[in-house]
């Protein structure tokens, strides 16, 4: 990989559920390593994670900084919430600090959809993004600009249950595809009424088991994406 003296590389790390996965993007987020990947060790503490990352990505070469999607509340590196990663160890550990003595760079975090987003918004008017994957993520922008990020996904969705416990890959195996899809398409019509969204995305690895026809303000995205948008982590 040749890299221009004034180049800038960024290592894109996205934390899932039930993967890890890497890549290095350039500044117009063009990929510029094949994306790496093992599974998530879920309930394992964080140090193990991290030590586990920087093995993964030790082939990848240079980069000189790095961007992490997180499934969770993260704020200034520091983790509030993981819900899918069954470890309570999480709350309050500071993984950026523990991922820059990793990885010998600076590293900035955001929530996984959050990031997700900054590799597909158009930048105009009020943009939504759903990741459907382990769980149910959310991120909402207001021309181009992120918003305060929501835990939707444990608001109640229906029948007393949340957007999590109603859509999350659980609940899918657990009902099948088609009840699954009737699911997502009211959740849709839900977000719909709540935020008035001039557009919607949605991305994660349940986004192809999408079976209905959808709206054309509604978008299915690439996984790809959430390593894309670790760029603009790094822009003022």
């Amino acid at each position: 990989m040749s890299i221009a003296m004034d180049e800038k590389l960024t290592l894109a790390i996205d934390i899932g559920g039930t993967g890890l996965k890497a890549s290095v993007i350039d500044e117009a987020s063009k990929m510029r390593t094949d994306r790496v990947r093992i599974e998530t060790p879920v309930g394992a503490p964080p140090e193990r994670i991290v030590d586990m990352l920087a093995g993964m990505v030790a082939p990848l070469g240079t980069f000189h900084r790095v961007s992490v999607g997180f499934p969770g509340v993260v704020r200034q590196g520091r983790v509030l919430t993981a819900p899918n990663l069954g470890n309570d160890s999480w709350k309050g550990f500071d993984i950026a600090t523990a991922l820059s003595a990793a990885l010998g760079k600076p590293v900035r975090v955001a929530n996984d959809a959050d990031m997700q987003g900054f590799g597909v918004i158009a930048g105009e008017g009020v943009e939504m993004v759903v990741t459907l994957g382990t769980g149910f993520g959310t991120a909402l922008y207001v021309d181009g600009r992120i918003g305060p990020h929501l835990e939707l996904s444990h608001h109640l969705f229906r029948h007393g249950e949340t957007y999590d416990e109603q859509l999350g890959n659980a609940a899918r195996k657990a009902i099948g595809g088609s009840r699954w899809n009737r699911r997502v398409k009211k959740a849709i019509a839900s977000l719909r009424n709540l935020t008035r969204f001039d557009h919607l995305y949605i991305g994660g690895g349940n986004a192809k088991k999408i079976a209905f026809p959808l709206e054309p303000d509604v978008t299915i995205v690439s996984n790809e994406a959430g390593m894309k948008g670790g760029i603009a982590l790094w822009r003022d």
